[in-house]
């Protein structure tokens, strides 16, 4: 069985150096599979993680991190009250717009008006930029859990979890907050140092599409298996991410990955050419006239997975449980039900798509209260299911 437990075990320069350059400064980073060297820019590599770290700090909490560049001293003189920044009407103003890409937001407590500005700074970049940005969730998603190892450097990882909390572009910053005590609202200004920004998302465009080449990377013994097909999907996130990185990097004028980048769609396109080739068979405990069972095995099909056969690798496992509840006051009968299910792989015991339901239905008699409560399940199953079952493979690594 094929492994890839770190994607920081790479052979070059006999060094784990994957990220290695949005934080090594200078590092000399070999490329391609002779392992010939290149001198990567150290300015380049000292703005991506700088980008990072600054918008980390930026996020959490504290306004103003640090001096920007090009900014001008926006503060009364000593003694005088403060009124309101020239940023808040203007923030070209005060943030010099060939160096950066500003907004401006509001809301009735801080962290509503650093939302918004950073909303109103993702705005800028237009409609397309904006709709991307829902599928950067199973990316951040496998960031977040550990399934994807960006980089070594806790700040490049953080800023791409911290972003996806905030919904804000990567390396963007908080660089001013304002209390307005008269209206009572806070306003934020949402900066992107345009130049920092450009080395930062090259990196990891580069980076991400040296992980999709690992992990897609996989034996043809090993090809039709539920591991393969995590390990496609996975690469597909990774990919709806370049996509997006690629996009801000033609606005910001950066340089792109070298190569033609690969959309997200062609590696799900793969994924289910391996689903075709997968049998899963349904295990439903407590079942009745199979109507669970076949719930499940609707939306593995939808899937593209067969279902049914015999000592199949992957097994679903379903229990249902029924019981009776009633509420004060009520005279109907109420049936509650529990539905527990999980994939196993038979070959080494892994449980995988862990998936619970519950919920409650009732009639004047609780036989009929059981047929809702069924149908309710089965109606449950059939829309969710597929998107629980795409989400955990999506975002976890399989080994």
């Amino acid at each position: 069985m094929f492994k890839v437990n770190s994607f920081t075990n790479r052979k070059s320069c006999g060094l784990p150096v994957f990220w290695g350059m949005v934080f090594l400064a200078g590092c000399a980073v070999l490329a391609g599979c002779a392992g010939q060297a290149e001198t990567r820019d150290s300015n380049a590599e000292a703005e991506a993680i700088e980008a990072a770290e600054a918008a980390l700090a930026a996020m959490d909490g504290g306004g103003v991190k640090k001096a920007l560049p090009g900014v001008k001293n926006n503060l009364p003189p000593a003694g005088q009250p403060t009124g309101q920044p020239d940023w808040v009407l203007s923030p070209y103003s005060v943030y010099n717009q060939a160096i950066y890409i500003a907004a401006v937001g509001q809301g009735g407590n801080r962290a509503a008006a650093e939302r918004s500005s950073f909303a109103a700074l993702t705005a800028i970049f237009g409609q397309s930029i904006q709709a991307e940005f829902s599928n950067l969730t199973h990316y951040s998603e496998a960031v977040n859990n550990g399934s994807l190892n960006v980089s070594e450097n806790n700040a490049v990882s953080e800023a791409i979890k911290t972003s996806a909390d905030m919904d804000s572009l990567i390396g963007a910053e908080i660089a001013d907050v304002w209390w307005d005590a008269k209206d009572k609202l806070w306003y934020a200004a949402a900066v992107l140092e345009k130049q920092k920004a450009a080395a930062l998302y090259s990196e990891l465009l580069r980076g991400n599409q040296r992980l999709i080449n690992e992990i897609t990377s996989i034996p043809d013994a090993e090809k039709n298996t539920l591991e393969s097909f995590s390990r496609y999907q996975l690469a597909a996130a990774v990919a709806d991410a370049n996509h997006l990185y690629a996009n801000l990097l033609s606005v910001l004028g950066g340089a792109g990955a070298e190569g033609t980048l690969k959309k997200g769609g062609d590696y799900r396109l793969e994924a289910a050419k391996i689903a075709r080739n997968i049998s899963i068979a349904v295990n439903v405990e407590g079942d009745r006239q199979n109507r669970v069972e076949n719930a499940f095995a609707v939306a593995l099909g939808r899937l593209g997975f067969k279902s049914g056969g015999n000592n199949n690798r992957y097994v679903l496992n379903a229990k249902v449980s029924l019981s009776s509840a009633s509420l004060p006051g009520n005279k109907n009968e109420f049936c509650r039900y529990n539905i527990d299910s999980y994939l196993t792989d038979t070959k080494n015991g892994g449980r995988m798509a862990p998936y619970n339901i519950t919920g409650r239905e009732g009639h004047t008699a609780m036989s009929e209260a059981e047929i809702r409560a069924i149908n309710a399940a089965v109606k449950k199953i059939e829309s969710e299911y597929e998107q629980v079952f795409n989400g955990f493979f999506s975002t976890n690594l399989l080994k």
